[in-house]
């Protein structure tokens, strides 16, 4: 059931980002969702080292820090091109 909710908020926040970003992203819904989780990931690992916390597994670091982490990954691919 967890692995249910992570790629149903992944995708969520993928989306969410997509609409964020400048310019056309062609991806599909398990991009997206994808995108989403690698991001809120992305975001964990930032908040941990920032807060000197260690981190065991995957931490969700809330939607909005998730959405940034997802941009962050988003402007990376696109300067790779990626995407």
């Amino acid at each position: 059931m967890h692995y249910v909710v992570m790629g149903i908020v992944g995708l969520i926040v993928g989306y969410v980002a997509r609409l964020v970003y400048p310019g056309g992203q062609h991806m599909g819904m398990i991009m997206t969702m994808g995108l989403g989780i690698a991001g809120s990931y992305l975001a964990g690992l930032v908040g941990a080292k920032l807060h000197g916390q260690d981190q065991d597994g995957f931490h969700p670091a809330g939607f909005f820090y998730s959405v940034l982490g997802a941009l962050a990954l988003i402007f990376v691919a696109s300067r790779l091109h990626l995407v």
